[in-house]
């Protein structure tokens, strides 16, 4: 998995239990804690975004955000209520992220 990517798991579908919290463990520990926002995303659950401390970010999906609110918990990993600008600057896209924006862009 390449850092700072989308890390939805196949077919966009969502993790549940134990290995939700697995992989959010994992990350944190990985770069040196992290930050959770979690944001609704309709029929589809939750999106959780984890920030590391060194400013690499994945994302995971709930079935929904009383799941991830009790997944981050679990975890150990801090939910922030909405994207505070110190959060949002801390974070560093790789280079394989910007790729991909500008296909996006340009394919319009």
């Amino acid at each position: 998995m390449a850092e700072g990517s989308d890390t939805t798991t196949a077919a966009g579908s969502t993790h549940t239990g134990n290995t939700l919290v697995a992989g959010i463990k994992s990350f944190a520990a990985g770069h040196g804690g992290a930050k959770a926002v979690i944001e609704y995303v309709g029929k589809r659950g939750a999106r959780i975004v984890l920030v590391g401390s060194d400013g690499e970010w994945t994302d995971q999906f709930a079935d929904g955000t009383d799941t991830a609110r009790k997944a981050c918990a679990t975890a150990g990993v801090e939910v922030e209520n909405e994207w505070e600008r110190e959060l949002m600057e801390q974070m560093r896209p790789s280079n394989d992220l910007w790729r991909s924006m500008a296909r996006r862009s340009m394919a319009r």
